[in-house]
């Protein structure tokens, strides 16, 4: 019987499913994407079989009614906003998982599953309903406003929806957790002797944190603070339900493009280039890294 089934497979055979998987659902996306984006836009919706590069050169140059080109920011401000607001979002992540990640990982572990429990219970509402919700909280008439008029803190509404601090209010609540379970994967795994020890050598609470806690947290933080930046950069309900037309991020400009707008190729092209600058930043930080000698990403690459 351990004759029977002691045999190796084909390389080509072993390689196949998962290089088939990648095909169909990575290449072929990405390829018909690139496509797309050299291709004319349909007035009704589409594209039109033809070569253009126009949906790069709309990236960043407008034209006048002479047909001119003439250098415009709008986009790049988008782009701007977007990398802003999601490297906000991320510290805003960091700072308040990481003291709860710590709390959960020295609770004692019949209580750690209940407190995990309570951190993806979010998951279990549509993403659309829960960002709506902030919609219910931050309106004019919503809760935040009723409670500070209803204690005589102000005498009118403050303007707190369609603004970027709204949008960053959505992005902190929707990505919370994906920093979180990162920072408590590795906390989870702490000698807890080693703060001790840190402690006995008289090293205050601040000292512990920076030498000895951090430490051993920082490939959680740095897979956190990736899974938190570039879903931001990509977000498009937050950013359209709490920022409105006003305060688009890339996501929604991509989002607009595919619907009422019918710019194919500008959405993709957008799509790319939002994939060419998130590329580009991780492979600036994983030279850095390498230089440095540290290893810190090799759980997640």
């Amino acid at each position: 019987m351990k004759r029977l089934f002691n045999f190796n497979l084909p390389p080509l055979l072993s390689v196949g499913p998962a290089a088939l998987f990648l095909t169909v659902f990575f290449i072929a996306p990405f390829a018909i994407i690139a496509v797309y984006s050299l291709m004319e836009a349909d007035p009704f919706g589409g594209v039109r079989r033809a070569f253009s590069a126009d949906a790069y050169i709309q990236f960043l140059f407008t034209r006048d009614w002479d047909g001119n080109l003439q250098f415009d920011l709008s986009y790049l401000n988008i782009f701007w906003r977007s990398f802003a607001l999601a490297a906000g979002a991320t510290v805003l992540c960091l700072a308040a998982a990481f003291p709860a990640a710590y709390y959960i990982a020295t609770q004692p572990r019949r209580r750690r599953g209940l407190l995990l429990l309570l951190i993806t219970v979010p998951f279990w509402a549509n993403l659309l309903v829960r960002t709506y919700c902030w919609v219910l909280i931050l309106r004019d008439s919503g809760l935040v406003n009723g409670w500070l008029i209803a204690f005589d803190l102000i005498s009118t509404p403050l303007p707190l929806m369609y603004t970027d601090g709204a949008i960053l209010v959505g992005l902190t609540y929707t990505y919370l957790p994906f920093m979180a379970l990162p920072i408590y994967a590795s906390l989870e795994k702490t000698d807890w002797r080693l703060i001790e020890a840190s402690r006995d050598l008289y090293a205050g609470h601040r000292q512990t944190l920076a030498r000895v806690v951090f430490p051993l947290a920082r490939p959680g933080v740095i897979a956190g603070c990736i899974m938190v930046f570039i879903p931001s950069l990509g977000a498009f309900i937050a950013p359209s339900l709490l920022g409105g037309g006003r305060n688009l991020m890339i996501g929604s400009l991509i989002q607009l493009q595919f619907s009422s707008s019918r710019n194919w190729p500008f959405g993709a092209a957008s799509a790319l280039i939002l994939l060419a600058f998130v590329l580009l930043l991780l492979y600036l930080w994983r030279r850095r890294s390498g230089r440095d000698g540290r290893d810190d990403g090799e759980s997640i690459w």
